[in-house]
């Protein structure tokens, strides 16, 4: 998480934060943007592309990297994101930030409750994303 704080206290005109809630959103965006970011330099064709490596024992690698997975989850999230933001930020606060349902209500100045329904609907919107995003 470190990477993720620095990020956004670096440099001269150090972040202003208004509450525990605007920081905590700001470090979940910036671990989001890191994640995504090291994703996508590992798919990229100076580092290897797609090729896929094999163990010395020539094993086959049966599952797909990691960062596919996250870039998958970065595309679902933005749409999200346009179709709700607060159930977007949401997710980032619970999945990058590792905030619990408490936390994460506080953060976006609601209660516990209030984050509850947008949560699971949140969660349920995303693996059906997902899911259709494997399906050829």
């Amino acid at each position: 998480m470190h990477k993720a704080y620095l990020r956004p206290v670096d440099g001269e005109a150090a972040q202003r934060w208004e509450s525990r809630g605007h920081f905590c959103g700001a470090a979940a965006e910036a671990r989001h943007r890191i994640l995504v970011d090291h994703a996508r330099r590992n798919r990229a064709q100076k580092h290897g592309g797609r090729l896929v490596r094999q163990a010395l024992d020539e094993v086959a690698i049966a599952a797909p990297a990691p960062s596919e997975h996250l870039l998958a989850l970065n595309e679902a999230l933005a749409k999200l994101e346009a179709k709700d933001p607060v159930k977007a930020q949401l997710v980032k606060l619970r999945s990058f930030a590792g905030l619990t349902e408490e936390d994460a209500a506080r953060a976006l100045g609601l209660s516990r409750t209030a984050v509850q329904r947008p949560g699971r609907y949140a969660k349920a919107w995303l693996f059906d994303e997902l899911r259709g995003a494997e399906d050829p």
